[in-house]
């Protein structure tokens, strides 16, 4: 039996599983260097695999047991620096293609199904405003970094797959908006991170046929702290807190108010001058409803000029 056909019928009580599936639940970023020091006019071209595995969100009022959810992800993604005003600008684009699988037993019946398509696609745009400014090449190799302040607005556009008569989707059917604050500092091999954002949903009019699913905001905090090796290897730590989030149907509550956090680390190495490989895993650390899954991945990055 197909979980994503039988298991959401109009008989079931509103349930919001993998709803965020294609974004992780797009609070949850943990994502280091975002505020990072470059110099303008930077290319960077990203490759990515990622695996996830675990439970997703849940009402545990529902007859619903064992809900498990396996996704592989393929993702593109792009990056230019430029300067805006003489501070270092950027702009970022990433795209996922999702393979994903899942599982559940719903009132003691174990009943799978399947997705395959493209995801919601991420648009990132960030100004450091303080400690930053826009130097070329030559000049950036001379600049030493103190204390860096940006600001970013971050996207996500409803480009992934989905189907409004079903619950399980791989996108959302809904723009998603974060205003977000950084600051970031170097301390000889020590690099310190901290971001504070607020996701802001539009309205899903095609839930389930044409109900109105709404989302309150979604306050987020993240956290790194990395050591950088003289060859420009680093290693890192990350952890994050999301909160909010509370859903609405037609008016009516859908959902719970999300709580939780995640911890996780990141491994990057150089190939080249210009070409690196990153590694990153994380966990959730504690969870108001479901949400307990790990994720790993694996990027490939080319920078050039």
């Amino acid at each position: 039996m197909h979980i994503f056909n039988l298991f959401f019928t109009r008989k079931i009580p509103f349930f919001l599983a993998g709803f965020f599936i294609c974004n992780y639940i797009t609070a949850q970023d943990l994502e280091p260097r975002a505020y990072a020091n470059m110099p303008r006019g930077v290319n960077i071209a990203v490759a990515s695999y990622g695996y996830m595995k675990g439970d997703i969100v849940t009402e545990p009022s529902l007859p619903i047991e064992d809900f498990l959810i396996t996704s592989h992800n393929l993702g593109a993604g792009y990056m230019r620096s430029f300067g805006l005003g003489g501070k270092l600008a950027r702009i970022q684009v990433a795209l996922p293609y999702v393979f994903m699988d899942g599982e559940a037993t719903v009132s003691g019946t174990k009943i799978t199904g399947n997705r395959t398509g493209f995801g919601d696609m991420r648009l990132r745009f960030g100004v450091n405003l303080l400690g930053s400014p826009a130097l070329n090449v030559k000049e950036f190799s001379q600049f030493q970094q103190k204390t860096i302040f940006g600001a970013s607005l971050v996207v996500s556009v409803p480009t992934g797959l989905y189907y409004s008569d079903k619950r399980v989707n791989i996108g959302t059917n809904r723009w998603g908006i974060k205003p977000e604050l950084g600051i970031s500092k170097r301390f000889e091999h020590f690099y310190a991170e901290l971001y504070s954002g607020v996701w802001f949903y539009t309205i899903n009019d095609s839930f389930l046929g044409d109900n109105d699913l709404k989302q309150d905001p979604v306050v987020s905090f993240q956290g790194h702290a990395s050591y950088i090796f003289k060859n420009q290897m680093w290693v890192g730590i990350n952890a994050n807190w999301f909160s909010g989030g509370k859903t609405f149907v037609d008016e009516a509550p859908a959902g719970s108010i999300i709580n939780a956090s995640r911890i996780g680390a990141t491994f990057s190495m150089p190939l080249t001058k210009f070409q690196s490989l990153k590694f990153q895993f994380n966990t959730g650390t504690f969870k108001s409803i479901g949400l307990n899954y790990d994720a790993v991945s694996v990027g490939y990055q080319c920078v050039f000029l």
